[in-house]
């Protein structure tokens, strides 16, 4: 072996060109245009749903903030008054009223109720699906996706009928007689609660189900060759694989169900008697156009504002960190 096929093999090509004086050639350098970040093109296909947006969504959140400064009733829509500044007055009245407070944990004792109702049924439901015959799991999909088609103030109709004292066969077929369900307040909450169950659980069951059939078919056999219940496979393997998946839905079911309005509103009257069945929604909706005090109602939509814009944060960072453990 010579003494260059030596000096190439351990000192690389380009060595006897350089031993020799002779100028080594430059690596070759990608032109600065495949390097280059695309900049603002991206924000230019975004541009159009973006003033859209800013249309429909920033510019109300503005006037809903606005006016909750403001001291804004039926007196200064009419113009009858001048609108003057009222800084933090109407958050200080707002969080000075005792009813404020009752409607509120009202609204996160129901909302909380709602959440792990759906959850338990959407993920029961979503088991079910994977152990049953192809014809009733379509039959089964087809009914969850008609109720979750179904309007909000359509499925409300239809729920008061079936439970009214009157004409509704439900109190027929379980004997109660003339019973109101609407007139006392927890079975008003309770019967709402089963509405919004009826119309929320097949987001849960349908994603859940997805996430199940995602999980490998060998991970569950052995489990199960290991003598693990079904019950067992659930807690130790399949809910940890879902974890991501049953985290997101838990907080789109909370966004929800926080905001429930059409369901209150129609099947309890408004309310409830004597306000008995107010969520935040409704009784921002009382304020503002029963009681003509849209800026306290503004202010009212500013603190749900508030507090599901925390909880979606939280939902935003969770779907950026579903590929991680969490």
């Amino acid at each position: 072996m010579t003494a260059d096929t030596t000096a190439y093999k351990t000192e690389g090509p380009g060595a006897a060109a350089r031993r020799g004086g002779g100028p080594a050639r430059p690596p070759r350098r990608r032109p600065a245009s495949s390097t280059r970040r695309p900049g603002w093109t991206p924000w230019l296909y975004l541009l159009p749903a973006l003033v859209l947006l800013g249309g429909l969504l920033v510019y109300p959140i503005y006037q809903l903030g606005l006016i909750s400064f403001l001291e804004y009733t039926q007196a200064q829509v009419s113009g009858g008054e001048p609108t003057t500044f009222q800084g933090f007055g109407n958050y200080a009245t707002l969080f000075g009223d005792s009813q404020f407070w009752q409607v509120l944990l009202a609204t996160v004792l129901f909302a909380a109720a709602c959440v792990v109702a759906t959850l338990l049924v959407g993920c029961a439901l979503a088991v079910l699906l994977t152990r049953v015959r192809a014809l009733p799991r379509l039959a089964l999909m087809m009914a969850a996706l008609g109720a979750w088609a179904t309007p909000a103030i359509t499925g409300s109709t239809v729920w008061v009928f079936l439970f009214d004292p009157d004409f509704g066969p439900v109190n027929k077929v379980l004997g109660l007689g003339d019973f109101s369900w609407t007139y006392g307040r927890y079975s008003a909450f309770a019967l709402v609660l089963l509405e919004v169950l009826w119309c929320s659980f097949p987001f849960v069951m349908v994603t859940v189900y997805a996430g199940i059939r995602a999980i490998p078919t060998e991970v569950l056999e052995a489990a199960s060759l290991d003598g693990a219940s079904q019950w067992r496979t659930w807690r130790s393997v399949t809910a940890p694989m879902l974890r991501p998946i049953l985290v997101v839905v838990t907080i789109q079911s909370i966004i929800w169900d926080f905001k429930v309005f059409t369901q209150i509103y129609v099947m309890t009257n408004g309310g409830g008697i004597a306000g008995q069945n107010l969520v935040l929604n409704v009784y921002a909706y009382q304020k503002a156009f029963a009681s003509s005090q849209y800026s306290l109602g503004s202010a009212i939509g500013v603190v749900m504002l508030v507090i599901l814009l925390a909880v979606t944060l939280v939902y935003l960072r969770l779907m950026r960190r579903q590929g991680e453990e969490l």
